[in-house]
């Protein structure tokens, strides 16, 4: 006769099957975690008093503004800027960046037979950009 410990203790706090799944997952979990734990502190850097944030002991004043890490644009080269961007856009835009959908009548073709187009590329295994002929 077989007399098994896990359903004895747990069928009867209600506790099934997957329960017990879960606790030896739980289980096999902590003893990875703490196989691979260690204490060897060779080698290691000790970190430096005056590093991180320091305990002063009292609040922060938050009626003092804080201080800018840099100057703040004026608006003239807020303007000056904005005015590079807008010319660099356009300097993208006239070497062919952008999409210019002049045929609607072309691009809804293309969307109705570009699905079979690659399927039919796809079941004969043929690689326009080794075999140009292949369609």
């Amino acid at each position: 006769m077989t007399i098994n410990i896990g359903d004895a203790v747990f069928s009867t706090t209600g506790f099934s099957g997957t329960g017990r799944f879960c606790r030896m997952g739980a289980t096999v979990v902590l003893l990875a975690i703490a196989g691979c734990s260690s204490t060897n502190v060779e080698g290691t850097t000790p970190v430096a008093a005056s590093d991180g944030p320091k305990n002063t002991g009292t609040y922060p004043n938050l009626n003092i503004p804080p201080q800018a890490a840099a100057e703040q644009f004026t608006e003239a080269e807020r303007n000056a800027k904005l005015a590079q961007l807008k010319a660099d856009e356009q300097a993208q835009g006239s070497k062919g960046g952008a999409v210019k959908a002049t045929n609607q009548a072309a691009l809804n073709t293309l969307a109705r037979k570009h699905g079979t187009d690659a399927l039919k590329q796809i079941e004969t295994k043929c690689d326009p950009a080794l075999d140009p002929t292949c369609k």
